[in-house]
């Protein structure tokens, strides 16, 4: 996996690839449904404090989001194997 810092993509691409994930994110079983455009918001607030990131897999050719955790925790697995 490889990260690609956010000001790599064009806004468009940034705005498609938040919608895809969060579109793909599923539904909510909590009390209230999130709106849309909140859970947008929320990502890519996420996304502008490092907390989450974007990853490039270059096996499937696709772009995904991660959490830092997650990816780092990832990349260090790779290193070991």
């Amino acid at each position: 996996m490889i990260e690609i810092p956010p000001q790599r993509l064009s806004a468009e691409a940034l705005a498609a690839l938040i919608e895809d994930f969060v579109l793909r994110e599923g539904t909510d079983y909590g009390e209230r449904e999130t709106p849309f455009d909140t859970k947008t918001d929320q990502v890519r607030r996420q996304i502008d404090t490092g907390k989450v990131v974007i990853v490039f897999d270059p096996d499937s050719e696709t772009c995904n989001l991660m959490t830092r955790e997650a990816f780092d925790r990832s990349a260090g697995e790779a290193g070991r194997g």
